[in-house]
């Protein structure tokens, strides 16, 4: 009897033993995983780098391939696109003005009336139109008529005291924010179609022209006055507020900036010298790229198989568009080397831009002790229950990896074009201030991203320099800075009323 309980003790503590045995194996080799991905990590980390130093000689780059851009077509990735515009709002502009603002699937009308120095903006309204999906990828015709019958609806109810003289026309600032080759301040070819329209026979043709010919068909006697695109136009809004704008950037689903040059700084400028000596300058910063840009293998593959290879990598480094996507391959990595979230990859993580930059930005910015918003996300998007506290804590970690580094870039961006017009130093017996407008979701709404930018800037310039230099949000530039504009180049500039 002895015996046989002895033999049994001695085979459950064998049995005790292996399972120990497994328990241990068990956490050895979740160690080896877990150690897998933290190394994953630090490399993620080591690679987005942006220490000053580099950020200096990417200003250098970003100032190097303005003047290339200013000198000759094509001399640079950076397309420096003369604007034609030449007279930025004083502030002094009255009247009333319209806008169109197109840029994608809707497109909103504005009327908006101006009081001078003293009353700024006295009033706007605006309608938001959506374009029928069989007009994107119809005539020309049929588009154009479609946009002046929705400006003649809403002119219909301009104010009484507000209809123009007799023998004056109503004038229209044009946002148009697809690839145009601007021709004047207000004529301009479409290079092509983007953003899901797809109308051949517009492709080569001014839109001005296509969309005058609408409105004379119609019989609304309106004359554009500005042709431009978003960016100028945060830049018009901008300096109507302030005299001391000097550039734009809008740092949205996409990126550029825009900044005013001296004309005679244009070497590839073949026109007559405007009067104000100014030229705004739309870069088309999104497609800088350097040799010193902080790329890695998920920034390689992501701009492998979009749709623009090898073309606006600076745009997919620091843009809302892709911040979101380049968390997810990141994690996915970690998940399939490091089993992060277990024996299998959840399907959802393999599922491109699934993970939006909205949705990152609410996971950076979790505040709760255990990262409930962190688990929160994880489930509804990845459909991944029952994190631990620890991999909430790493998918936050590469949140303020990928944010972090945009942000920077962003600063070192905005460094090179003061560099470009000598504003990044402070000159003896000199206290000029030089405003920079941003807009855009990405720099309104992602906060930690904001605050970096601006910190970076600072460590950029030194205290002394940046002082003298804002960053200022302008709000809505693609729809009141057109109208602005249109006043500041209207026809009428200089007449007095009859």
């Amino acid at each position: 009897m002895g015996r046989v309980a002895v033999g049994a003790a001695v085979v459950c503590t064998a049995a005790v033993c292996a399972a120990a045995a497994l328990v241990v194996r068990h956490r050895m080799i979740n160690s080896r995983k877990w150690t897998r991905g933290l190394a994953i990590l630090k490399e993620f980390e080591e690679k987005c780098g942006t220490p000053i130093g580099k950020l200096r000689q990417l200003a250098d780059a970003m100032d190097v391939e303005m003047h290339a851009g200013l000198a000759s077509e094509g001399g640079s990735k950076l397309s420096m696109l003369i604007s034609y515009v030449d007279n930025l709002p004083t502030g002094d502009e009255e009247g009333l003005y319209y806008a169109l603002d197109l840029g994608g699937t809707n497109f909103r009308v504005l009327r908006v009336h101006l009081g001078g120095k003293d009353k700024g903006v006295i009033n706007q309204e605006f309608d938001e139109v959506s374009i029928p999906p069989h007009l994107m990828t119809g005539s020309s015709e049929g588009l154009f008529d479609f946009i002046a019958a929705a400006l003649a609806k809403f002119v219909e109810s301009e104010p009484e005291g507000f209809h123009p003289p007799p023998g004056r026309q109503r004038e229209l600032g044009f946002t148009f924010s697809f690839p145009v080759k601007q021709t004047s301040i207000s004529s301009g070819t479409l290079i092509k179609w983007t953003k899901g329209f797809s109308i051949d026979d517009t492709v080569g043709e001014d839109v001005v022209g296509e969309l005058t010919k609408s409105l004379e068909k119609i019989g609304l006697d309106m004359r554009v006055a500005a042709l431009v695109n978003d960016t100028i136009g945060t830049l018009a809004g901008g300096r109507f507020y302030n005299q001391d704008v000097i550039a734009a950037v809008i740092l949205g689903t996409g990126t550029n900036a825009a900044y005013v040059e001296r004309a005679h700084a244009i070497p590839k400028w073949h026109g007559l010298m405007p009067k104000s000596g100014d030229m705004v300058i739309n870069m088309e910063w999104g497609n800088f790229r350097s040799s010193h840009l902080p790329l890695t293998e998920y920034d390689h593959d992501l701009d492998a198989e979009s749709l623009n290879p090898g073309e606006q990598i600076f745009e997919k480094l620091l843009s809302g568009m892709y911040l979101g996507e380049v968390v997810r391959r990141a994690l996915l990595k970690i998940a399939e080397e490091a089993e992060f979230f277990g024996d299998t990859v959840p399907p959802k993580l393999k599922i491109p831009f699934i993970l939006r930059t909205p949705d990152m930005s609410s996971i950076h910015h979790d505040t709760t002790p255990d990262l409930k918003v962190v688990g929160t996300k994880l489930k509804d998007i990845l459909e991944v229950s029952n994190t631990s506290l620890k991999q909430r804590k790493i998918v936050v970690k590469l949140c303020d990896i990928v944010a972090y580094r945009g942000a920077r870039l962003a600063a070192a961006g905005i460094l090179g074009i003061l560099k470009k017009i000598g504003r990044d130093t402070v000159k003896a017996g000199e206290k000029q201030k030089s405003v920079v407008a941003l807009d855009g979701g990405l720099f309104e709404h992602y906060t930690k991203f904001r605050v970096c930018l601006e910190n970076t800037l600072k460590e950029l310039l030194g205290d002394e320099a940046a002082e003298t230099v804002v960053v200022e949000h302008a709000n809505d530039g693609s729809g009141i800075g057109a109208a602005l504009l249109a006043a500041s180049h209207s026809q009428y500039l200089g007449v007095e009323e009859s």
